[in-house]
Formats: structure tokens, C-alpha cells, sequence
């Protein structure tokens, strides 16, 4: 498979620069002018994120298919929210409404206590369980000829027939996680498995046990989705000025953030993919060539939040060692989200594919 890049859709106008990466209103015309610089800037697919208090996520990939021709939009999107036979229609609906270019991003979900925020009290591992069972339903109703039934541990129904059906027969779906449970379910079940940006050694150890499971349950291997927040600059040295400005900012915001003032309650986030972002932190705040842990401990590791940091000749290099260990999905947003994406499609993603292409064309001439 073709390498392809990952942004992620930002919805709001209301701050620029560092500060602009926390907003979750909303803004059309600039969640428009959004989408439209990353399908022509180049980019492969877009993150349409979920939130309890943020716009609903269905109704903003399908804006962002409607008001874009390439980009193809990969929706988050909670089991717990809505019944799976409903979500089938809607994901095979908005499958065709956007010709074909949906992914399906399960979240399973990191936080009690934001769960508990829409209803669902169920633990992680039940949760992860929950997962399991949502996506085999999926892909039994979008595969049906006719009417299905269903009996498990969390949903049951009788009967069921969706008259929609996505375009290319089944929407693929992309899992993620850092815990064994995510390991199980992404290996068991995902086309895409997603990671956040760790250090090199510790990625191919992800991927070697997301792909261990996807060979006991005798599936393809999962694509590799990995995320990184690159900073970048004409020199590597200017990168490190601008990132340093970027993690000066960062700190103001997350002292006012009702996410950090939990944390500081209750201590380390629940999730274990923050714990292994706040662990590799610990033990050094630059990794391999330009990797760097400190947004994620200024933001207590909430979500992906390492850079890398460089001139774009530097981020490039580092994200094709990324693909050689075999992460072949990439996602780059910035702190600075419009203007970064911007600045990754003029001065990124041309050099990373350009590379790419060299090493394809040096192969088939050797």
C-alpha cells in the first residue's frame, strides 16, 4: 500500500497559533476553507475527532466530504453512543455521500469519566469487548443480503435489513490503542491500526504486537496509522526556537484547562497510551533523530501531542524512519492547525513522496 498522509479537521476560527488547537466551536466558513487547503494541499485523509462537547463528528465529516473532491474524511465515532444497525445505515449513507472515501475510527474510549459524560458506565476492558462486537455487527449488516439477527454480550436485535450499503461493499475501519486489549481488538478486527508518536524502538514494538494477534486470528496485518504534532522552520535551529514559543504557550493554556485540572486530582491520565507518552518523557525529552516529548507533558499527554522538530528536510527524514519500520498511514497536524497543515503540504509531504518515488524507481531499476 501506498504511503498516504493523515490531518485532521479543526472546526473553529476563534485563536491562531498554539492556542488555536484547544478550540472545539465551530465555524463553517473557516471548517470549509479548512477542508479545501488540505484537499489541495494533498493530503489523503483527514481526522474528523470526537468529543462529547465538541460538534457532532457525522454531521462534520459529511460537510468536509461535501465541500471537498479527494480528501477522504476517517470519522470517530464511540459504540456507546449510537446502536450499532443505526450506525450501520448512517456509515453506509455517508459512505455514499462522500463516493466511497469513508474510514471508520473506533474509540473505544480512555476516560471514565468523560464516558459517563454520555451514559456509559462500562469499563475499559468492557468497553474494548463492546468494540469487538460493534464492528463484527457493522460488517454483518453492510455484507447481509437480507435481514440479520443478532445475539450478544451488548447489543441484541432481530430482523435487521439496511437498504444502503457503502459503496465498495464494506467501510474500513481503523482501531487504536496502546493497551492489550486495543492490541486484541485492533489485531482481531482492524483494517488500520492507530498510534500515537512514540520513539522508533517503542513503535516497532506496537506494531509487532498488534501484528502477533493479526496473525494468531490468521488476518492481514493492519496499516499503521502513527501521529505526530510536527513544528517546523526553514533551519532546524529557527524549529527549535518556534517550538520552545509553542511550549510557552501550551503551559499558559493547560493551567486554565478543565482537562488538567482533573489530573491534578486525581493524578495520571487513565489511559495507557498517555501513561507511555508521560513514561518516555521521563526518560528524555528528545528521541531519535527530532522527537519530542515536551508538549505532551505540558498537555499531561492528552491525545497526541509529541512533535517533531526541524527544518521540513529534518521532519521528512524523521518520518521516513517511521515508515521503515512500517507505519505507512502518517498523521501531521500542527499546533498552529490552518497555517500548519499549510506548511506541511507546501514543504513536507512534497519531500517525504519524493523520496518515496526515488526509492520505488532505484528498486525496479535494480
Amino acid at each position: 500500500m501506498p504511503v498516504e498522509f493523515i490531518s485532521a479537521v479543526h472546526t473553529d476560527a476563534g485563536a491562531s497559533g498554539p492556542a488555536a488547537s484547544s478550540r472545539t466551536g465551530l465555524d463553517v466558513h473557516h471548517l470549509r476553507k479548512y477542508a479545501r487547503a488540505l484537499d489541495d494541499g494533498g493530503f489523503d485523509h483527514t481526522l474528523v475527532a470526537y468529543h462529547s462537547a465538541s460538534p457532532d463528528a457525522f454531521q462534520i465529516a459529511q460537510f468536509v466530504a461535501t465541500h471537498t473532491e479527494r480528501v477522504r474524511p476517517i470519522l470517530a465515532h464511540r459504540p456507546g453512543v449510537v446502536f450499532p444497525t443505526h450506525a450501520a445505515r448512517a456509515l453506509a449513507t455517508l459512505d455514499q455521500i462522500s463516493d466511497g472515501r469513508l474510514t471508520l475510527h473506533i474509540i473505544s474510549g480512555g476516560s471514565d469519566e468523560e464516558q459517563r459524560r454520555e451514559g456509559d458506565y462500562l469499563n475499559k476492558t468492557e468497553r474494548y469487548e463492546r468494540s469487538d462486537e460493534y464492528i463484527q455487527i457493522l460488517r454483518k449488516v453492510w455484507q447481509a443480503d437480507g435481514p440479520v439477527s443478532h445475539e450478544g454480550k451488548y447489543f441484541k436485535f432481530e430482523g435487521y435489513y439496511s437498504d444502503v450499503k457503502p459503496v465498495n461493499g464494506l467501510v474500513p475501519i481503523s482501531v487504536g490503542g496502546s493497551s492489550q486489549d486495543a492490541y486484541r481488538v485492533g489485531g482481531e478486527q482492524g483494517d488500520i491500526f492507530g498510534l500515537w508518536g512514540e520513539p522508533l524502538k517503542e513503535t516497532a514494538e506496537q506494531i509487532a504486537a498488534v501484528n502477533a494477534v493479526a496473525d494468531a486470528a490468521g488476518r492481514p496485518h493492519p496499516r499503521i496509522w502513527v501521529s505526530f504534532r510536527p513544528i517546523i522552520a526553514p533551519t532546524d535551529e529557527l524549529a527549535w526556537e518556534k517550538a520552545h514559543r509553542t511550549l510557552g504557550v501550551l503551559k499558559d493554556q493547560a493551567k486554565n484547562t478543565e482537562l488538567l485540572r482533573h489530573y491534578r486530582t486525581t493524578g495520571r491520565p487513565a489511559n495507557v497510551g498517555s501513561q507511555r507518552l508521560l513514561d518516555i518523557a521521563d526518560r528524555g525529552e528528545v528521541h531519535d533523530r527530532c522527537l519530542w516529548t515536551a508538549p505532551a507533558v505540558a498537555t499531561n499527554a492528552a491525545g497526541a501531542s509529541t512533535a517533531l522538530v526541524g527544518s521540513p528536510e529534518t521532519v521528512a527524514k524523521a518520518l521516513l524512519d517511521y515508515v521503515d519500520i512500517g507505519c505507512d498511514l502518517l498523521s501531521i497536524r500542527g499546533y498552529d492547525p490552518l497555517n500548519d497543515a499549510i506548511d506541511y503540504a507546501r514543504h513536507v509531504l512534497p519531500l517525504v513522496r519524493q523520496e518515496l518515488a526515488h526509492r520505488a524507481a532505484t528498486s525496479q531499476a535494480a
